[in-house]
């Protein structure tokens, strides 16, 4: 099952519906769909943004660079804000939706990796098995939820987005994505991605999955990965 122990959690694999272009030279971080746009936040130092995408050619169509130092990571859109996360410079910048201008900062302990929202709370990873929530005004945490898999910890989480009341996950190095539970922390079922790798095949510099964006009014699910040249709309098979 795309490397990651299954766990008790039932799995599920994927079919690929639609295969759009994506830059390969994005090293994706957070992926999001709203409004008709994909936005998207790419990493490295150096080479970290924010971007605003045309879904069927891939063109990017807004960009706005962040400064070297930082290491650009997930993030989510709140209202008309986009608070994006960085690595580990304990920095997440809260940028205006439509002109990508900056309006504000917060600081945060640890590692940021991934960022979703339930309507209520930012939810955040950090690279371990713990998923926090925050106030998205403050930043302030509220509460920590342990993700779980048969009575264990299942690490590494990364990219987040909330997927009609449940969290998707992203799992470090792992052609999988993890359904959990924000309510008990525990996974729901697993989505082997699998299939995606190989439709990705050889391509130039393609490194792991990363990338959930969720199309809340078409019910479309959209995945992709760090310089991967495509991007993949799936639907859910049949769990195994």
């Amino acid at each position: 099952m795309g490397e990651a122990r299954a766990g008790e959690a039932p799995v599920t694999t994927c079919r690929i519906v639609r295969s759009f272009p994506h830059d390969p030279e994005a090293f994706t971080q957070g992926l999001v769909y709203s409004d008709g746009w994909l936005f998207e936040s790419t990493g490295l130092n150096g080479r970290s943004s924010l971007r605003r995408v045309e879904l069927e050619t891939g063109r990017v169509v807004k960009r706005r660079d962040l400064d070297a130092r930082y290491f650009g990571e997930g993030f989510t859109l709140w209202g008309s804000s986009i608070i994006l996360l960085t690595w580990k410079s304990g920095v997440a910048f809260r940028y205006d939706r439509e002109s990508f201008e900056e309006l504000g900062r917060f600081r945060y302990a640890g590692e940021g990796w991934g960022l979703t929202h339930d309507g209520q709370n930012l939810i955040m990873s950090d690279g371990t098995a713990v998923l926090r929530f925050l106030d998205p005004v403050t930043f302030r945490e509220r509460a920590r939820l342990l993700v779980t898999d048969g009575g264990e910890s299942v690490e590494a989480l990364n990219e987040l987005e909330f997927v009609q009341g449940e969290i998707w996950a992203n799992v470090w190095e792992k052609d999988v994505i993890a359904r959990i539970s924000p309510a008990t922390g525990k996974v729901l079922g697993w989505v082997d991605l699998g299939a995606l790798r190989r439709a990705v095949g050889n391509a130039p510099q393609s490194d792991v999955l990363n990338g959930i964006a969720y199309d809340t009014a078409g019910e479309r699910i959209f995945v992709t990965g760090k310089h991967w040249p495509l991007l993949f709309q799936i639907e859910l098979a049949k769990e195994r």
